[in-house]
């Protein structure tokens, strides 16, 4: 049995302009992987225990809320630190198909980086309490 296999009819807009596609493929495989997912759970917990010991009345010079602010900043920073390189990747590669989603995502990636320098300065707030 032979298969009539048709293109997909190219997808406008209202307006007749074609549309842009909605991925683009990655050329270089993620710098953590899978392990992307892994990390963020540990920093969710850590961030979930530190709150929770502060909404009990623990301070923030105690090791109860010391030592997952410190694990959790230090996990953010290198998960977001891969973030920041998978996006910064994608506004290279959405540039040439479609300019709008490239530039937000060095908007995105601008953001990223603030969450970085904030993650390092809990990290080093903590340490110097």
């Amino acid at each position: 049995m032979e298969l009539d296999r048709q293109p997909w009819p190219e997808r406008r807009d209202p307006r007749g302009r074609p549309r842009p596609p909605q991925r683009v493929p990655e050329t270089r495989p993620p710098l953590l992987g899978d392990w992307f997912i892994y990390l963020s759970v540990i920093v969710l917990v850590c961030g979930v225990l530190a709150i929770s010991a502060l909404e009990l009345g623990a301070r923030p010079t105690d090791a109860v809320v010391r030592l997952p602010v410190l694990i959790g900043a230090a996990v953010l920073t290198v998960v977001s630190m891969d973030a920041l390189v998978r996006v910064w990747r994608s506004a290279w590669a959405w540039l040439p198909v479609d300019r709008g989603r490239g530039l937000f995502r060095f908007v995105w990636a601008a953001v990223i980086a603030g969450s970085v320098v904030l993650s390092v300065g809990a990290f080093v707030a903590m340490l110097l309490l």
